[in-house]
């Protein structure tokens, strides 16, 4: 099947993409994180639920901040980037549903008299967000750095210490500097990950 886009628009966000270990000096302006957002807010969620809540990790106080939450391999990394964005759910974010989501007026007391739906919906959608956001900023140019190395309650204590917002997790961005990449990992194949039934 041939994509809508050209060949440079999908080398950029898929195929020769990748993950950043370094990225260049140079910043992140507001203008360049506020284009983010506007493009990134469009990826669809369950019941346009919109659980995830960002945290563009930027000055020299907030990465003081964020730095004892970071395992060790992920410290230096972390604070020469640019940016590092937080990805967290909001544990309310049933709340705006009636607006969100009008075509079912039920749907914000579904979740609120259910924790554990609440919680699951909250993860598996922030992170959906968190994937589009990935996306978004290399259609915009920007490189990432995606991490799960980190502490979670060091983390939601420094950035989210009312307990409403939980991290889910946290990427560098930037443009990245590809002379700290490693060789590209393989993927697996189609016969090893797809079913079709």
């Amino acid at each position: 099947m041939k994509s809508p886009l050209d060949a440079a628009a999908l080398d950029q966000i898929f195929l020769t993409a990748r993950s950043f270990n370094r990225f260049h000096d140079r910043p992140v302006d507001d203008a360049t994180l506020r284009a983010l957002y506007n493009l990134y807010q469009w990826g669809p969620t369950s019941m346009n639920c919109q659980p995830a809540r960002l945290v563009f990790v930027r000055g020299a106080e907030a990465k003081a901040r964020l730095k004892p939450a970071l395992s060790p391999g992920n410290a230096d990394k972390t604070m020469a980037a640019p940016v590092t964005a937080i990805v967290a759910m909001d544990t309310r974010f049933y709340d705006p549903l009636p607006t969100q989501f009008p075509a079912n007026p039920a749907a914000r007391d579904m979740f609120a008299g259910n924790a554990a739906l609440a919680e699951a919906t909250a993860f598996r959608n922030s992170s959906l967000q968190g994937a589009y956001l990935m996306i978004a900023a290399r259609a915009l140019g920007l490189d990432c750095g995606p991490m799960s190395g980190f502490n979670p309650q060091v983390l939601n204590e420094a950035f989210f210490p009312d307990g409403r917002y939980k991290v889910n997790f946290i990427f560098n961005l930037g443009w990245g500097d590809p002379a700290g990449n490693h060789p590209r990992g393989p993927r697996l194949s189609y016969a090893d990950a797809v079913q079709v039934l």
